[in-house]
């Protein structure tokens, strides 16, 4: 059965827009930007963004966080009728999650051709070999997103050329 969508592209880029407003506050803590918003019937109810190094736990990905939010919100572990939007194509940890999740829809701004596992490297999220597949739409205001990883990782490789330059380690 073909899964579709009943948002609309202009709520879809409302609700990346305050994903990305995540992003930039991971940005602003020197984390990388990638910001992620759970959205049910209608209402933002959970926010979260990468706080991996200020945590120096590699579990603290803006999906998780959110996921864990929103549970707490609905008291349910179950979020059926809740839609996640993240700025990046989600990892495998954070794909399992979503599947163990029951998240109905999943909404994702720039590929990660290095981690993602919702189309790039593999996509976890349709494999019927899992008793759950959520709705999968990628591309919502993608240049957006990839702008803001591009834009940080050009700014981290010239800050550490120049520690390196000064002989700073």
């Amino acid at each position: 059965m073909e899964q579709t969508s009943q948002l609309t592209q202009q709520e879809k880029e409302k609700y990346m827009a305050e994903a990305i407003a995540e992003a930039k506050i991971a940005e602003s803590k020197g984390e990388v930007p990638i910001g992620a918003v759970i959205v049910y019937k209608g209402e933002v109810i959970a926010r979260g963004h990468n706080i991996r190094e200020t945590t120096k736990d590699a579990t603290t990905h803006a999906e998780l966080l959110a996921i864990q939010d929103a549970c707490k919100k609905v008291d349910n572990w179950r979020l059926e009728e809740c839609q996640l939007f993240v700025t990046l194509e989600p990892c495998p940890m954070c794909s399992g999650a979503i599947i163990l999740g029951r998240l109905s829809e999943v909404y994702f701004g720039a590929m990660d051709p290095k981690a993602g596992t919702c189309g790039s490297l593999m996509n976890l999220l349709a494999d019927d070999r899992f008793n759950h597949q959520p709705y999968l739409e990628s591309g919502i205001l993608e240049a957006e997103c990839g702008e803001l990883l591009t834009h940080f990782f050009k700014e981290l490789r010239a800050r550490n050329k120049k520690r390196k330059a000064d002989g700073v380690e």
